[in-house]
C-alpha cells in the first residue's frame, strides 16, 4: 500500500497545484471536444467551419451523421448523408454533448489499464444514461430546453472523467480501487468546477451543479436542477465509483418520499418519459 499512498499523495498534490494555477491538464480527447464547444458557442463560426472541425475526428462525424437521422431528432425520415446538414439537423447543443460524449468514449478505450479501462467504460455508460434521462424528463416537462437539459446531464461526472484519465500516470492507484474510488470522491467536486470554468458554461447550468439542496421540493420538477436530480434517480446504470463504493443509488427510489416526491407520481414521470430516453440512448450511443 505504501506506492498507492505515495502516489495518491503525488496526484493529489498535482490536481490541487493545477487547480490554484488555473491550468488543469486536459487529456488529448477532451481537447478536441473543448474546441468543438468553442467554435460552437461562438457568433462568428460559420456552420461550415464548425463541419470541418467535426470532420476531423471520424468518430464524431458518423456519429453526428447518426445522431441526426434518430427517430427522435428526424420524425420525418428525411435522410441526412452529411455532416454539415447533420450538425444543422442536431443543433449546436446536442453537437457540444455528442462531441464530449465521444471523447469519453475514446478515454474509456484507450486506457492502459484494463481494471480502470472497465471503469471508464462503466463511467461513460453511466453518464450517457443521465444525459438521455434529463433530455426526456426535460422534453415531457417543458421546463428546461431538452438539449440542455442533455448536455449538462452528460457534464455532471466530468471530474470523475478527467481523474480518471489522469490516473493512469499514477499506475499503483488501481492497486486498491475501493480506495481509488474514495480518492475521486474526495476531488473530483474541486475538478468539476474548474473543468466547467474552462468550458465556460452558462450560469444557468452552473447554478444546477452548485445547488447545495438538488432538489427544490417542487412536483413536477421545475428547473433544470430538479430535472438533474430525477434523473440521477431514474439511471439504470450505475456509477461504477458508488459501486466500488458499496453505495446504491436505486435506493434513491426508495427515499423519493423524503424530497416530497410521491412514489407514483415519480414512476408515472419515468415511464412518461421512457421512450424519448431509449431513443437519445441510441443516438448517443450508436
Amino acid at each position: 500500500m505504501k506506492d498507492f499512498d505515495s502516489q495518491a499523495r503525488a496526484f493529489g498534490e498535482q490536481i490541487e497545484a493545477e487547480i490554484a494555477e488555473g491550468h488543469l491538464s486536459f487529456p488529448t480527447s477532451l481537447d478536441v471536444s473543448l474546441r468543438i464547444k468553442r467554435l460552437a458557442d461562438s457568433p462568428a463560426s460559420s456552420l461550415e467551419e464548425i463541419a470541418a472541425a467535426v470532420k476531423t475526428e471520424p468518430v464524431l462525424s458518423a456519429k453526428t451523421v447518426r445522431m441526426a437521422n434518430a427517430v427522435a431528432l428526424n420524425p420525418h425520415a428525411t435522410p441526412i448523408t452529411n455532416v454539415a446538414d447533420a450538425v444543422r439537423r442536431i443543433g449546436l447543443s446536442s453537437l457540444r454533448c455528442l462531441a464530449f460524449s465521444v471523447a469519453a468514449e475514446q478515454l474509456a478505450q484507450d486506457h492502459r489499464s484494463p481494471k480502470m479501462r472497465a471503469i471508464a467504460s462503466g463511467l461513460w455508460m453511466h453518464s450517457v444514461d443521465v444525459a438521455a434521462w434529463s433530455y426526456a424528463l426535460a422534453r415531457d416537462l417543458r421546463v428546461v430546453n431538452p438539449d440542455t437539459a442533455m448536455f449538462a446531464g452528460m457534464m455532471a461526472d466530468i471530474g470523475q472523467f478527467l481523474l480518471l484519465a489522469r490516473s493512469a500516470d499514477y499506475p499503483a492507484l488501481e492497486d486498491d480501487l475501493p480506495r481509488f474510488a474514495e480518492f475521486v470522491t474526495t476531488w473530483s467536486e474541486p475538478v468539476s468546477e474548474s473543468v466547467l470554468e474552462v468550458f465556460e458554461l452558462p450560469e444557468s447550468i452552473l447554478d444546477a451543479f452548485e445547488c447545495s439542496n438538488p432538489y427544490g421540493g417542487a412536483w413536477p420538477p421545475a428547473n433544470l436542477a430538479d430535472i438533474l436530480f430525477v434523473a440521477g434517480l431514474a439511471v439504470e446504470t450505475p456509477n461504477p465509483f458508488d459501486k466500488l463504493l458499496g453505495l446504491d443509488h436505486r435506493a434513491g427510489l426508495l427515499d423519493a418520499a423524503t424530497h416530497n416526491i410521491d412514489p407514483q407520481d415519480l414512476a408515472h414521470l419515468l415511464e412518461s418519459a421512457r421512450e424519448n430516453r431509449q431513443l437519445i440512448l441510441a443516438a448517443l450511443c450508436g
